[in-house]
């Protein structure tokens, strides 16, 4: 199981404008920020959806929870 204060401090580094939610966009320019520049847009959109569990297109703390502790 994941620490969930560290999983916090990781979901606010993709989740660029403090909205609550990570996009495909936000996911593919934090991975370019942290040195993988090879995320595109389509890889971005396809780990977001993989993920995505109400399928509104956006990563929410809860969902990006579930994902690290399965």
């Amino acid at each position: 199981m994941a620490d969930i204060e560290s999983a916090r401090e990781t979901f606010g580094r993709f989740d660029a404008n403090g909205d609550g939610f990570v996009t495909a966009d936000e996911f593919k320019q934090a991975m370019a920020q942290m040195g993988d520049p090879f995320v595109t847009g389509p890889v971005a959109d396809a780990v977001i959806a993989s993920k995505d569990a109400n399928h509104d297109g956006k990563l929410t703390f809860e969902e990006f929870w579930d994902a690290l502790n399965k």
